[in-house]
């Protein structure tokens, strides 16, 4: 047994030795076949390359393509059998260590090429020889006209040799004359084809002009005209010929005769389709692809007034889940199986489903009555995918979500309402799943703006966009100014002042919080320590500093470090600094993540509990928590904005009030609208609130102003 070739020379030589035992035998050439596989080194060289360069170089496909015409491979045979040794050997001797999927996509991509470049080498040759024919045929026309001229043997002998097919009938479209070519094109003997008239030769993919520019030709208005038709053969397929038809005339220049140049394109048409099929189907399912798709919306979306359109687009639920647990291959199987009910779901004019790509296909209907028949569609779907599938033994059960589009032609282009449909389908999704939703001009809006908001966040910390305002904190017994809550804003490019509901979410999603988190406590402590400086030491009173955390917040390894840090660049006493964090992200809460906050409670920080009674917490948990201040959500103080308050809800705070002093926390109000409201809420025990009856969240300036009212009285 011979050895696997070592270097990179060793395995291009052997791919150029497959390469030229397989093309060799159908190759018109006097060379060796030792000698051919020289001629073709270069181009797998060339191919080689291609193959592995950074940026794809088509060139090189239609090079090689054209180089095998050179080279006298002009049998279709040899193309289809470099293409056969292209797809299955040049990846394999020639990939290297590159990322096989990508090498074999490339590889298809130079095998397109190659068939481009060889079909137009062969088309150049043939009409080159078309032309030496043409002019030998318009020498010895007055051969036909007068079968006894002179140069009659050299005409015989160009007309009887040619590649082509020739055939010469007269103006009444009769054939007269028909060379062994075309005899064998369409496997009729010379009789078969002699007698023949030229007009019963129509064929139902005949080109509009086909005929118009023949009854041109023959009346002689034109002198020749070229086109792609095809013919009938007498065993029922489809002969496909490029066809030069050309007028001939007599000596005084008068229409006599009518030349055909037939160039059999049979092989190459098949080839070219196989190859658009590939092209435009995807691999594992036979369905239409993502290019395919996107091909009939155009075509869809550019129908005339009064067309609709109507598309599903389909993600299947958990599908990650089946690749995870039970393996790529039983994923492909769930995917084939899905794929032929879709198929099955699509059967109407006008309808198709395509493969997108991973678990997404899409459904597309057309018409005039899409409002309807979309929404059928979505139904058969959904009722396809009810029963399990099997796979490997295994009953799956397959569930889907689907985002529909409808509406008239020519609004929207493709790609936005591939967009709407995507955003409706993940609005399914986060609904639960295994429906189906409508799309929605404003929800699309909203998601499309979002979006935007999350692409714009990594750039925005950066640039400075984010400031923060304050919102003061009063003590409910004396009216003093005690602090005040940093509340972070966005001042987008675009949009304006974004409140934190608007991003905070955003950051949260992308892990962009924990950077966003830390410069606002950062920017916050060193606005305190402003303050202080300002106030003149302790003439004022400590005002402490609230900022908020977030889930991620509390879970990232460096928010204990972080603070200690900030504190000591910023020389604030722990004691000023206090971190509010939901109840709800505590609830259920392990010693793991109450760990950091102990550590910061030990060092004097306060850990206030924000929106206390929303999280449905146990209230025995209160006891194990490292908080000092419980935070009253605004929806319990809302009836106190009038007087009389109601009991039941004065009741409920009232206990909270003494629960907490009970347990030795303080308890602030956040959303204190009118003096009402505060009344009550200072009679009720409540030690500090915020809100707009104090003063709305604005810069740092206003607070310093509120904090040197309080102290002068």
């Amino acid at each position: 047994m011979s050895a696997e070739p070592d270097g990179p020379e060793d395995r291009l030589r052997r791919f150029a030795t497959i390469w030229s035992r397989a093309v060799y035998p159908v190759t018109s050439t006097s060379s060796t076949r030792p000698e051919f596989e020289e001629r073709l080194l270069p181009l797998a060289r060339r191919l080689s390359e291609a193959l592995r360069a950074r940026s794809f170089d088509a060139d090189a496909g239609r090079t090689a393509g054209a180089a095998l015409v050179e080279a006298h491979c002009t049998d279709p045979e040899a193309l289809s059998r470099t293409l056969d040794c292209v797809d299955a050997y040049l990846v394999l001797y020639c990939g290297g260590d590159g990322d096989r999927e990508d090498l074999r996509a490339r590889s298809a991509r130079l095998q397109h090429a190659m068939a481009a470049g060889f079909a137009r080498a062969l088309r150049e040759r043939t009409l080159a020889e078309q032309e030496a024919i043409a002019q030998a045929a318009l020498e010895a026309q007055g051969v036909v006209a007068q079968a006894l001229h002179a140069t009659e043997a050299r005409f015989r002998a160009v007309f009887e040799g040619a590649a082509i097919g020739i055939g010469i009938a007269d103006l009444e479209g009769n054939v007269l004359q028909v060379n062994g070519a075309l005899r064998r094109m369409f496997g009729l003997s010379e009789q078969g084809l002699r007698g023949r008239n030229v007009r019963d030769w129509v064929h139902p993919d005949d080109a509009p002009q086909t005929w118009r520019l023949y009854d041109e030709l023959v009346s002689g208005e034109r002198e020749h005209y070229h086109l792609e038709k095809a013919f009938h053969r007498p065993d029922g397929t489809v002969l496909w010929t490029n066809l030069t038809v050309s007028l001939l005339r007599d000596p005084d220049g008068e229409p006599q005769y009518q030349l055909a140049l037939m160039e059999d394109t049979t092989e190459r048409r098949l080839l070219n389709l196989r190859l658009r099929y590939e092209a435009t189907h995807d691999a594992l399912t036979g369905l239409p692809n993502r290019t395919f798709f996107f091909e009939r919306l155009e075509k869809a979306l550019g129908a005339g007034e009064g067309q609709r359109f109507g598309l599903c687009y389909l993600d299947l639920d958990g599908f990650k889940t089946v690749n995870d647990s039970l393996g790529h291959a039983a994923g492909d199987r769930l995917l084939v199986e899905v794929a032929d009910r879709l198929q099955a779901c699509a059967t109407a004019p006008g309808e198709m489903v395509a493969r997108l790509g991973g678990d997404e296909f899409v459904a597309l209907t057309t018409g005039s009555d899409t409002e309807r028949t979309v929404d059928e569609l979505a139904a058969r779907i959904m009722n396809a995918l009810l029963a399990p599938i099997s796979v490997d033994g295994r009953e799956l059960t397959v569930r889907g979500s689907i985002g529909i589009v409808e509406g008239p032609a020519a609004e929207r282009s493709a790609a936005e309402v591939l967009r709407s449909a995507d955003i409706t389908m993940y609005r399914a999704k986060s609904a639960g799943g295994n429906r189906f939703e409508l799309a929605d001009p404003e929800a699309d809006a909203r998601a499309i703006t979002r979006h935007g908001l999350t692409t714009a966040l990594p750039t925005a910390l950066d640039r400075g966009e984010f400031f923060i305002e304050y919102q003061p904190l009063v003590h409910l017994g004396d009216g003093s100014v005690r602090g005040a809550e940093a509340l972070v804003r966005w001042l987008h490019p675009q949009h304006g002042v974004l409140s934190p509901d608007r991003f905070i979410p955003l950051a949260e999603h992308t892990g962009l919080i924990v950077p966003l988190g830390r410069w606002v406590l950062e920017q916050s402590v060193r606005q305190a320590r402003e303050w202080r400086d300002r106030h003149g030491g302790e003439a004022l009173g400590p005002l402490r500093i609230n900022v908020n955390l977030s889930p991620c917040q509390l879970t990232h390894p460096g928010l204990v470090q972080d603070t200690v840090d900030i504190l000591e660049r910023t020389g604030v006493a722990p004691e000023a600094l206090c971190l509010e964090v939901t109840e709800s992200a505590l609830i259920g809460a392990d010693d793991d993540l109450l760990k950091p906050l102990r550590r910061l409670a030990e060092m004097g920080v306060d850990i206030a509990l924000d929106d206390f009674g929303t999280g449905y917490s146990n209230l025995a948990n209160l006891r194990r928590l490292p908080v000092s201040v419980l935070k009253l959500d605004r929806s319990f103080t809302q009836s106190m904005q009038q007087f009389p308050a109601d009991p039941v809800d004065l009741k409920i705070v009232e206990g909270i009030v003494s629960l907490a002093h009970s347990l030795d926390l303080a308890v602030t109000v956040e959303g204190v609208e009118t003096g009402a409201q505060a009344e009550q809420l200072r009679i009720l025990g409540c030690d500090t609130a915020q809100g707009w009856y104090y003063a709305r969240p604005g810069p740092p300036d206003r607070l310093h102003e509120l904090a040197l009212v309080d102290a002068t009285g």
